[in-house]
């Protein structure tokens, strides 16, 4: 099959390129332009076996919810030439990534399982078993790692640390909830529940934009609804 594994583009004008996890990033004076391959990337490593049609899905996906949120925030997508690929606007990226969970799952399970009632500053109650509603959403930033694992933040450290201004770190988290409450309210026509996202951000030009990819399989994690109940009851 003919599998996207990598690109070696070298494009007149082309000032930078950079190979992620997962994508393959030309940058030129003005923009950029985003490969997604159909590398497949799981805890930080990159598999050796790529899966056909992989980035083509995730480039779609994200295309389709960037178009659907762009009345909540303005987003860097200039256009989309090829399934597999996108051109934008060039923006210096936040070094945080806005982690909003809706329900108790994966790390913040794990967190909760090891005794802590306390994630990124915010608090927990007792009793919550694995894969349980929040009472409402909460937000787990993480630092952004160009190697290995992006670490937990809380809101205080990120302003203490300077890595994000608070005028600006308070349009973050008023995007960020508004983009998980629309992004729940789609999965939910799909019979599914958004359960946790991830989103980033960048400026440019005095402007805030979402960027990269938003509610696709790699940045978030969804349930079935049909008989998500039920299951939970039957722990």
């Amino acid at each position: 099959m003919n599998a996207i594994k990598e690109t070696n583009f070298s494009f007149p004008g082309q000032t930078e390129f950079y190979r992620g996890k997962v994508r393959d990033v030309y940058s030129f004076a003005d923009k950029i332009v985003m490969v997604a391959s159909d590398r497949i990337s799981a805890f930080d490593v990159v598999l050796p076996e790529a899966i056909p049609y992989k980035g083509q899905v995730l480039n779609q996906i994200a295309s389709i919810f960037l178009k659907a949120t762009s009345d909540i925030v303005p987003n860097w997508v200039k256009s989309v030439p090829d399934p597999s690929v996108t051109i934008g606007i060039k923006c210096t990226t936040f070094p945080v990534e806005m982690v909003i969970r809706g329900y108790l799952a994966g790390h913040a399970w794990r967190e909760y399982k090891a005794g802590k009632r306390t994630l990124c500053g915010v608090a927990l109650p007792e009793g919550l078993k694995e894969n349980d509603p929040l009472p409402s959403p909460i937000i787990t930033p993480t630092t952004k790692a160009s190697e290995g694992h992006d670490e937990d933040i809380s809101r205080e450290e990120i302003l203490k640390q300077g890595l994000v201004s608070e005028a600006d770190y308070v349009v973050l988290e008023k995007y960020t909830r508004a983009l998980f409450q629309r992004g729940t309210e789609i999965a939910k026509t799909r019979d599914l529940i958004l359960v946790d996202t991830k989103y980033e951000f960048g400026h440019a030009d005095g402007k805030i934009y979402l960027i990269d990819e938003v509610h696709t399989p790699d940045s978030s994690r969804y349930f079935y609804a049909e008989g998500y109940e039920e299951r939970q009851k039957k722990g």
